[in-house]
């Protein structure tokens, strides 16, 4: 399973399946965000599904769902409280990571007030 680190405390993966998650717990991530519709594709995991790994793994999960670029300040204050609060690395995933990675620069960088 690939990913990439962005900072210390934040990696981006393109879309992750359950049985991913036991690889995410031993490189040490304490939380997943998910940054992708359910159903956006066909056969796309559910975040119910990947929750349930997470949780079998002992990492929180949290849903924050974009669609395509847009950002709300509302998603940006939430993405920053939970990375802020994460006790280890964390990692957001979408469709191709990218989406996680615009997130995170949105919502670190101050492009929109937190």
């Amino acid at each position: 399973m690939n990913y990439t680190k962005l900072s210390a405390e934040f990696s981006v993966a393109a879309q992750i399946d359950p049985a991913d998650i036991e690889f995410f717990a031993r490189e040490g991530f304490t939380t997943v965000i998910c940054n992708r519709p359910d159903g956006e594709a066909a056969g796309q995991p559910s975040s119910a599904s990947i929750r349930e790994a997470c949780e079998q793994h002992g990492i929180d999960f949290h849903m924050i769902a974009m669609q395509g670029r847009n950002v709300s300040p509302e998603m940006a204050r939430r993405f920053h409280a939970v990375v802020d609060r994460a006790r280890g690395p964390v990692l957001g995933y979408c469709r191709s990571g990218t989406r996680s990675a615009i997130l995170w620069e949105i919502a670190t960088e101050g492009h929109l007030p937190l």
